[in-house]
């Protein structure tokens, strides 16, 4: 069975337009949908932008996820028997599959993207990821800090969890962690502490455009960042992409799933390989692909 995981924020990279179009002359009328929608050329700088732009999550959230979903549909071999995305790569999963329509499911990331900066403004905040440490004791260590904001945010194979908080939650953490053990604790550059109670006031704020979106039955099951379990019914879809923001990514949980509902193969759909690493780490027997 074919699993296609699709990728999140982190994953874009300079002149990913130009790799579009190079594919496929429809590519430029999915581009064109998405200028209009979001009011400004995401086409220019999917082609032309800077590295510091496409860093900006209102910019990279709409930019990996329109260039995921175009890679999607206008390849022949996109036969998922399920799918799976990571954080913002869920709603690239959703429309690729057409669970959403493509320009529904944009202004959702649009949104997404914009609130989630707004989030991180109003409480500066980070990521840092912690290696080589057991998931129970980073857990215990977050739980420990009272005082500040710091949860696990994404648990993406063994030996690497993603922790997210407050500027000086990290900064506690981080020395914590590293006294345990913690062969190394990185601080990622991202805008600010996602798939945490920091994001709070984004989740609110979204979860009434997702509600009024429509969704469709998807034709395929889709393992979901906040169970890490199969679904096909929209209502539940919408209440775990509402809880997605403020809940961890469970991606060992979510391939461990896929692999015992059968999955063999694993093909990533993004502007550059992320997750196929991640995938033999959890499972070192199964085949990672690139599309």
């Amino acid at each position: 069975m074919n699993a296609f995981i699709f990728s999140g924020q982190g994953s874009q990279t300079v002149g990913m337009g130009k790799t579009l179009c190079n594919l496929s002359d429809t590519s430029m009328e999915y581009l064109e949908i998405a200028d209009d929608i979001l009011g400004y050329k995401l086409s220019e700088l999917m082609f032309e932008g800077s590295k510091a732009e496409l860093k900006q999550t209102k910019i990279t959230q709409p930019a990996v996820f329109v260039y995921s979903v175009i890679k999607a549909r206008i390849t022949r071999d996109f036969k998922p028997d399920m799918v799976a995305g990571h954080s913002l790569g869920e709603f690239s999963a959703l429309s690729a599959i057409r669970a959403i329509k493509y320009a529904d499911a944009l202004r959702l990331v649009a949104k997404r993207a914009e609130l989630m900066q707004a989030a991180c403004e109003a409480n500066p905040s980070t990521m840092a990821a912690v290696l080589g440490l057991d998931d129970a004791i980073i857990e215990s260590i977050c739980a420990s800090i009272e005082e500040e904001v710091v949860v696990p945010a994404n648990y993406n194979h063994p030996g690497q969890l993603v922790i997210s908080g407050t500027l000086k939650g990290i900064e506690i953490a981080s020395e914590k962690l590293k006294e345990a053990g913690a062969r190394n604790v990185l601080k990622l550059k991202v805008g600010g502490a996602f798939h945490s109670p920091l994001m709070e006031s984004a989740k609110v704020e979204l979860a009434k455009a997702i509600e009024a979106t429509a969704f469709r039955e998807p034709p395929c099951p889709v393992y979901q960042n906040v169970t890490g379990l199969p679904t096909q019914d929209p209502e539940e879809i919408k209440a775990n992409l509402i809880e997605h923001l403020t809940s961890p990514v469970r991606w060992t949980t979510t391939i461990e799933n896929m692999v015992e509902e059968g999955a063999r193969t694993f093909i990533e759909v993004g502007p550059r390989p992320i997750l196929t690493n991640m995938v033999k780490k959890i499972n070192d027997r199964i085949v990672a692909e690139v599309l």
